[in-house]
């Protein structure tokens, strides 16, 4: 697990280090511009709350500030992942040609990126309510401090799924101005969402992180992995039927659920045959099919 947050952003394969980078080139990879399966993970379960908490009629405006919100922060997230993450990227052979850590920029001119980019997300901000504005700081402190995390808990995958669960907290908050269960169950299905499947994206570097000393759930499972996984992703089919029933939906979201459970219970007992690297990142882009699912199903309980 070596890229930190948010984990989704790079995929199996080393990052390309052209023959002859451009600043702007340089910047566009160093916010994964070329990959947002990132930001989809991110912005999912904020669209889940705005669709459960407007009972099936999110208003445009706020899918669209969102959306773009989630962009915002998954881009700083990942500037401050290489930030904190350089000299350990240089050593492995998927992240030795990230532009912080091959000096294609420097950390002042990703400081200066990131702090760019965050204003733009404060002033989406702005076209909040009060209280959802109130929230919006610990997103940012949760994008910061992940980086770190895989030095001292033995399951950052954790801190990640806070941080993405956090833009669902927001989400609620902007429609009903306030938190109840409903909203609690979505934040920790997405917590428990993030922990299956960033597991299986931490797979990849499961040896490398070993090597360098840094933590990560898949090390923590060891040889059960398989089972951690299937673990959280039942967890969450369970915070998310529960959420379902609190908002008294149809039988059709249930058996979206059921659907999509029978799904993540197949795709974890795979795990307990080893796979190569990059069936690991497969695995895992497909999260980004299994969280649309989550939401259609959602949509389809208020019909």
């Amino acid at each position: 697990m070596v890229n930190a947050f948010p984990s989704p952003s790079t995929d199996s394969s080393p990052e390309p280090s052209p023959q002859k980078p451009s600043v702007l080139s340089a910047y566009a990879r160093l916010i994964r511009l070329q990959n947002q399966s990132g930001t989809l993970l991110l912005v999912l379960p904020s669209l889940w709350a705005l669709t459960l908490a407007s009972e099936g009629k999110p208003d445009p405006i706020l899918i669209a500030i969102f959306i773009l919100g989630s962009f915002f922060m998954r881009s700083a997230g990942v500037i401050f992942n290489d930030l904190a993450d350089r000299s350990i990227d240089q050593k492995v052979y998927r992240t030795k040609h990230r532009p912080l850590a091959s000096g294609a920029l420097t950390p002042l001119q990703a400081l200066g990126l990131a702090s760019l980019i965050t204003f733009f997300a404060f002033v989406l901000v702005w076209f909040l309510n009060p209280f959802t504005m109130a929230l919006s700081p610990i997103a940012l402190l949760l994008a910061a401090v992940y980086p770190y995390a895989k030095r001292y808990i033995h399951i950052p995958q954790f801190i990640l799924g806070v941080a993405f669960g956090w833009g669902s907290i927001m989400a609620w908050a902007a429609v009903r101005n306030q938190l109840d269960i409903t909203a609690w169950l979505l934040f920790a299905a997405t917590v428990c969402w993030a922990i299956a499947y960033d597991t299986i994206y931490a797979l990849q570097d499961k040896e490398d992180d070993l090597q360098i000393g840094v933590k990560s759930s898949a090390i923590l499972f060891g040889s059960y992995d398989w089972l951690g996984v299937g673990m959280f992703s039942v967890l969450t089919m369970l915070f998310l039927g529960m959420a379902g029933w609190m908002m008294e939906l149809g039988p059709m979201f249930y058996g979206g659920i059921l659907a999509i459970s029978v799904y993540v219970i197949y795709q974890s007992w795979t795990l307990t045959t080893k796979q190569p690297s990059t069936n690991y990142f497969q695995m895992f882009k497909k999260h980004v099919w299994v969280g649309i699912a989550i939401l259609l199903s959602f949509w389809i309980g208020f019909v």
